[in-house]
């Protein structure tokens, strides 16, 4: 047995040893790891100080992260691209590695003859991680200042908006600065709604935003645009504007405001004059109102289609006389009165229901306050709470109150649609969705009666250079003095069309302005049929077959419009 076990004892004493061994490796490699992890965990605690500092270091207070913030592309109604992001080099230097900073200058002032040499030399000349030195190069510039071979110069790539119809759709667009944020039109509505909160989680950087579609009609919108440049020349007016909506939706089709910018360099918009007057304008919007006031007095019941009224001679508010511009002097029927746009036959309609009932009209319609519509730039209209009774009176045929065209065109749009007040918007929106948010300003037989007002007027009144065969327009024209030295002036005009087509099934609104317009020539008048209501015309041949709206002389489409009691 002893002999066994002292066989045995060498043969244990070697596993003993291996096992010892096994063990020590084991706890080796455990170290090991141990020690590699600690070594990687630093490196990364480094890695995000270090990035933390140069974000810090990241002048005008924009984070590096933000720099390649992307915003959604934003698309018409058809999908084609209104604004878009492109990538584009930015240049930066890191003045700690820069070794010679006179040569630095020299060599960036020739690339960059403008730049302050003073300027340059302070942003090189110091231990900063990170300054700017120019923003939105082009990649020509890039690769000249990279052939330069300067330690410590180096590029970013940023965010740029392209918009690649220039100034078409400026006014509804609006712009960005150079770190990509809105500032104006919808580009500033997106930030203050989402695309800023996007940024801020991180879900915006560096990958597309879902493109964002919008209302408006690329077709229509060029096409109200060239026609509205074509009138600045024709008429030599110092201004125009042109809004187009569908009045089933409220959904804005075309908006246009000229003089305008470029997206592309928005420091255009601060010139005097680019403002968007369809929203961010106010004015007194003449004879346009007179179909307002008919159809407050009609729906009130106060006052009949059938009815007439005395235009022999002016109206008398004390040392104030209120005549016709075209008198008739003689007795009107109310469509005379629309027709030949009649201000004595105007009042007497709004007398006939009261004046509390005509202010309490104008604020049902949508008359007070700012407009509705999702861009910033809006003003406030100017309408007394309380009308006296020749404020009343100027207020029926559209003077002595300021409103937007916007607010008019959306007032337009309930007076034919059967009378649902619906919100424009620059956004999609279908039928059911824009009744659940309207409201019933006036009965459909109302609006009947006033489809068959306006489309008279531009068969037989102002509005027939406004009504090219076949689309069945009507509208009314409004030319309105304007206020100079606290006066109104004879010969400085703001001229105003307001229409909607095919009357016989209204689909879409538009208001139309031509600002101090002049005589095209001798045989032209400078009143608003010989130019608002003539653009109006010109717009609505070019995009009705775009809108699919085909010409249709059937005459019995224009009987279907005679209310019953006229027949």
């Amino acid at each position: 047995m002893s002999d066994v076990m002292h066989e045995n004892t060498p043969s244990i004493a070697i596993d003993g040893a291996r096992k010892s061994r096994g063990h020590m490796t084991k706890s080796r490699i455990r170290l090991t790891i141990a020690i590699a992890m600690v070594v990687f965990a630093v490196v990364a605690i480094r890695l995000v100080m270090l990035a933390t500092v140069q974000v810090d270091d990241v002048t005008l207070g924009q984070a590096r992260p933000a720099l390649t913030a992307t915003r959604p592309a934003l698309l018409d109604r058809n999908g084609s691209p209104l604004a878009i992001d492109i990538q584009v080099p930015s240049l930066f230097a890191e003045p700690r590695r820069i070794i010679d900073v006179d040569e630095a200058v020299e060599a960036l002032s020739a690339e960059f003859p403008t730049m302050d040499r003073k300027w340059l030399r302070e942003r090189l000349d110091g231990d900063e991680g990170f300054v700017w030195l120019k923003r939105e190069l082009t990649p020509q510039q890039k690769e000249r200042i990279l052939r330069l071979g300067i330690p410590g110069i180096d590029f970013v790539s940023e965010s740029r908006r392209f918009y690649p119809g220039g100034n078409v759709a400026a006014h509804i667009l609006g712009a960005v600065n150079v770190d990509n944020v809105g500032i104006a039109g919808l580009e500033r509505h997106l930030d203050q709604r989402e695309v800023a909160l996007l940024q801020d989680l991180g879900f915006a950087r560096d990958r597309s935003l879902q493109p964002v579609e919008l209302s408006i009609d690329l077709r229509v919108q060029h096409a109200m645009h060239r026609e509205l440049e074509d009138a600045l020349t024709r008429y030599q007016a110092i201004a125009a504007a042109g809004v187009m909506m569908n009045v089933q939706t409220g959904e804005i089709v075309a908006l246009v405001s000229l003089p305008d910018f470029d997206p592309n360099m928005p420091a255009g918009a601060l010139e005097e004059g680019r403002i968007n007057r369809i929203t961010a304008g106010k004015f007194e919007l003449g004879s346009t109102l007179k179909p307002i006031t008919a159809a407050a007095a009609l729906d009130s019941g106060l006052v009949q289609i059938t009815d007439e009224f005395d235009a022999t001679k002016p109206v008398q508010f004390g040392r104030f006389r209120i005549g016709d511009f075209h008198a008739k002097k003689r007795v009107l029927s109310l469509p005379e009165v629309i027709k030949y746009s009649s201000n004595i036959g105007t009042i007497k309609m709004m007398q006939a229901m009261g004046k509390e009932r005509f202010r309490a009209f104008l604020t049902n319609v949508g008359m007070d306050g700012s407009p509705v519509i999702e861009l910033p730039e809006k003003t406030q209209s100017q309408i007394k709470d309380k009308f006296s009774e020749v404020g009343a009176a100027t207020a029926s045929f559209g003077h002595g109150l300021s409103i937007t065209p916007l607010q008019l065109l959306t007032a337009y749009a309930a007076l034919v649609n059967g009378g649902d007040l619906i919100a424009p918007t620059l956004l999609p929106r279908d039928r059911i969705a824009a009744l659940a948010n309207s409201k019933k300003v006036i009965n459909e037989r109302t609006s009947d009666q006033i489809r068959y007002l306006l489309r008279l007027n531009a068969i037989e009144g102002s509005g027939r250079k406004a009504a090219p065969d076949g689309y069945r327009v009507g509208g009314k024209t409004g030319t309105a003095e304007k206020v100079v030295d606290g006066k109104y002036s004879d010969d400085k005009l703001l001229n105003v069309f307001a229409s909607a087509f095919p009357m016989d099934a209204p689909q879409y609104a538009m208001v139309i302005l031509v600002d101090e317009p002049k005589k095209e020539d001798e045989r032209s008048g400078h009143t608003a049929a010989w130019n608002a209501g003539a653009v109006t015309g010109r717009i609505i041949e070019r995009v009705a077959p775009m809108l699919g709206i085909v010409p249709n002389l059937d005459p019995e489409l224009d009987a279907q419009l005679v209310p019953v009691e006229l027949r």
